[in-house]
């Protein structure tokens, strides 16, 4: 993890790299935030894999968030855990979005969504492997600031 804007606000709750890493390997649902044409927010939940790197989505091609990131691939999602206030922890990646691989995506081997792909079956389907299902396709966001808060150490 290397975003290009380090995070100035909030340094004591900060997640050290390998935190924000375990964190973002293990927590299942992002909140995904675009921009349409209109200039409206449009904020929805998503599945996600983490490369350390790199967040990668798992979008329908046929929805609102795709159509915003094709016109406008500015990005902020938020992954967050925790109910009560001293509990609290989360991660805010803002960046630009890129599509990888086939759209839709298709079983036709792709080397750049290899690592990807098996994070996204071992996480939600206990690695059973990747199965395309001719309605999603891949998104990579790359990072351009990383911003995270755990209450837990205050």
């Amino acid at each position: 993890m290397n975003p290009t804007k380090p995070q100035r606000r909030g340094r004591r709750v900060a997640m050290t790299p390998a935190e924000v890493g375990a964190f973002l390997t293990a927590e299942r649902t992002c909140r995904v935030a675009t921009v349409s044409a209109a200039g409206r927010p449009h904020v929805a939940p998503l599945w996600f894999a983490w490369d350390g790197g790199s967040l990668w989505l798992y979008s329908i091609v046929d929805s609102q968030r795709w159509t915003d990131l094709m016109r406008r691939p500015e990005v902020a999602v938020v992954v967050d855990a925790g109910t009560e206030y001293g509990q609290l922890r989360g991660v805010e990646i803002t960046g630009t979005a890129g599509v990888v691989g086939d759209v839709p995506r298709t079983e036709r081997p792709d080397a750049e969504l290899t690592e990807p792909e098996q994070l996204f079956a071992e996480k939600y389907f206990g690695g059973a492997g990747f199965v395309a299902d001719g309605r999603h396709a891949w998104l990579r966001i790359t990072p351009e600031k990383i911003t995270s808060w755990d209450f837990r150490k205050l």
